[in-house]
């Protein structure tokens, strides 16, 4: 009689990996941006995984981001008076204990509305306005980077016009 036993150890060996070393979920196409979030939520999205094992060592993680929901003005760079507050609170995070010491990549993103050339200045703007923004309550320009992705990366590409195309994603880079 042939042992099932193969599969039942493969299966535990799997499980007993940290999470960094486990494959990672696509993202959902339906993901939502945040338009409010706790400085610990954030923190908790961005902060890197706990340290490979030492069987592990080769692993690097991947960088972890979130998408906000950052309004501005139309046609605009300007960040609208309501969204002052998500980003004060994304301040609040960059500087806790476990992301004060990363750098982070702000990109902004439009939706397909308009020629592409345009948008993709147009949310290098937004992008750079964020960064005026976290820089003007405290974080230290040296960590931050801007990059404007335009309609490149949208969000729902099932709905190119959405409302959640046009975001900006921060990016934690370890």
């Amino acid at each position: 009689m042939k042992s099932s036993l193969a599969p039942v150890w493969l299966l535990l060996a799997l499980l007993a990996l940290p999470a960094a070393a486990q494959p990672a979920a696509a993202p959902s196409a339906a993901a939502q941006p945040t338009g409010n979030a706790t400085a610990n939520d954030l923190v908790d999205r961005l902060a890197p995984p706990p340290a490979a094992t030492r069987g592990l060592r080769n692993l690097v993680p991947e960088p972890r981001s979130v998408d906000l929901v950052v309004l501005f003005d139309f046609d605009s760079a300007r960040i609208q008076p309501a969204s002052l507050p998500l980003l004060d609170t994304l301040a609040t995070a960059m500087r806790s204990d476990r992301l004060a010491t990363l750098r982070f990549l702000v990109e902004g993103h439009t939706d397909a509305k308009g020629n592409a050339a345009y948008n993709q200045k147009l949310s290098q703007r937004r992008a750079e306005s964020v960064i005026g923004h976290l820089a003007s309550v405290g974080i230290e320009r040296t960590r931050l980077s801007a990059e404007g992705r335009g309609a490149t990366d949208l969000l729902r590409k099932d709905q190119p016009y959405s409302l959640e195309n046009r975001r900006v994603r921060i990016t934690a880079m370890p």
